[in-house]
């Protein structure tokens, strides 16, 4: 029977069982927060099965059957993990469902998962099947779609109705037949030739994104944060060069100059110069496609010249890489040159940088390891595999999901 104290706290009355009860609950409680604070005691038993199962569920989102399970745990036990993990690649889910989670987010504003397949996500999802060279990424003259006739319509530069097709077709992306690679240069209407295209910044779908409106600052924005693993908050340097931001940014926000010199120099003195090389490039509401318009400015890098008429005008698609300078040098730029005309040649030089390289690996490793790094191993694990990606220059993402999970198999 239960009695209250005179400080209003109910005791029980249910005597040394109760007592007992409650001795080995908490008991209980302990071991159970000690292994949370101690994941390998809760791991120590994990065998080459365990290990294997998890790497196929991370890797293609779904269990393995009994033989594929059997051949990752062998490989496993035998010292090659790398093994198990490519072979679990070869499930087609890896593309359709664990791909495509992986690289949606990166083609829209709100960074949702939620988005239906486009001409953006299948082509990064085709040159990751194909070994593409990943620093290809932001230049190739690339695009995949699927085969002619595969489904109703075919690629159309107006809508996306054809990827919206395959996905509910169930088109397996991992077959070669069905998802194709092309050319973008070479697709019925196109507006691009092959020097105009950039990979994957000149599809419709990041055209939509982010040439939509606005400045085209937001494609400069989004490939940092995509490709670089950095929002421009991170890049803020006010110790370069200003003489490339636009006219159309206030140097005296609300009347005060040291917000713009403290605050908005800093990323406008590194954006501006590189945004340039998206000058040609719009996305046209009305015909809902990418419009290219070689050797005319697009209007909206002229807007705003009142509001301070002696910033920077575009007049060509140029671009400076000031980045080299500052703080973020550290980034590690290795491409030929620090400047040149078009996206082309600008996606070239970010994907050259070392800070490309780290962000895929580390990309992947919150994918499939569910969670960032957390301490030198993983950071020490992160640099190594980037360094295996750019060896020969081959740049293979699968190469980077296989030493991921091998690194977090037993997690």
């Amino acid at each position: 029977m239960a009695k209250t104290t005179r400080r209003g706290r109910i005791v029980s009355g249910e005597g040394a069982r109760g007592r007992g009860l409650r001795s080995v609950l908490r008991a209980l409680g302990l071991g159970l927060a000690l292994l949370a604070l101690a994941p390998g005691v809760a791991l120590a038993q994990m065998d080459d099965i365990d290990r294997a199962r998890r790497m196929h569920d991370r890797l293609a989102g779904v269990p393995p059957d009994d033989a594929t399970l059997a051949q990752m745990a062998a490989d496993i036990g035998s010292g090659r993990a790398d093994l198990a993990a490519e072979l679990a690649m070869q499930h087609p889910a890896f593309y359709n469902v664990s791909l495509k989670s992986f690289i949606t987010p990166w083609t829209n504003e709100d960074q949702t998962v939620f988005a239906p397949l486009n001409d953006y996500t299948a082509t990064v999802i085709g040159m990751i099947r194909d070994d593409v060279p990943f620093n290809l990424v932001l230049s190739e003259d690339m695009i995949y779609t699927g085969a002619n006739g595969l489904v109703d319509p075919n690629y159309e530069h107006t809508s996306n109705d054809h990827y919206e097709a395959l996905e509910a077709a169930g088109v397996d992306l991992s077959d070669p037949t069905q998802l194709v690679q092309r050319l973008q240069s070479s697709l019925p209407g196109t507006q691009l030739s092959p020097g105009d295209t950039a990979g994957i910044v000149t599809t419709r779908q990041a055209a939509m994104a982010f040439f939509e409106a606005g400045t085209n600052r937001a494609m400069w924005r989004f490939t940092t944060i995509n490709y670089l693993c950095r929002d421009m908050e991170q890049l803020n340097d006010v110790s370069l060069p200003g003489d490339r931001i636009r006219q159309d940014v206030s140097r005296s926000p609300g009347g005060d100059s040291e917000i713009f010199l403290n605050t908005c120099f800093g990323c406008h003195t590194l954006m501006d110069p590189l945004s340039g090389a998206y000058a040609y490039y719009d996305w046209d509401e009305d015909q809902e496609r990418l419009v290219h318009t070689p050797g005319v400015v697009q209007e909206k890098y002229l807007q705003g010249g009142n509001t301070f008429p002696f910033g920077y005008i575009t007049t060509d698609n140029s671009w400076i890489n000031y980045m080299r300078q500052g703080q973020n040098a550290t980034l590690g730029w290795r491409g030929a040159v620090d400047r040149g005309f078009g996206a082309k040649s600008m996606g070239a030089e970010i994907a050259a940088s070392r800070a490309f390289s780290v962000c895929q690996v580390e990309k992947v490793f919150k994918h499939v390891c569910f969670r960032p790094p957390r301490d030198q191993d993983d950071r020490d694990a992160i640099e190594a595999i980037a360094d295996d990606f750019e060896t020969d220059g081959l740049y293979r993402m699968k190469g980077v999901f296989a030493a991921v999970a091998e690194h977090c198999m037993d997690d």
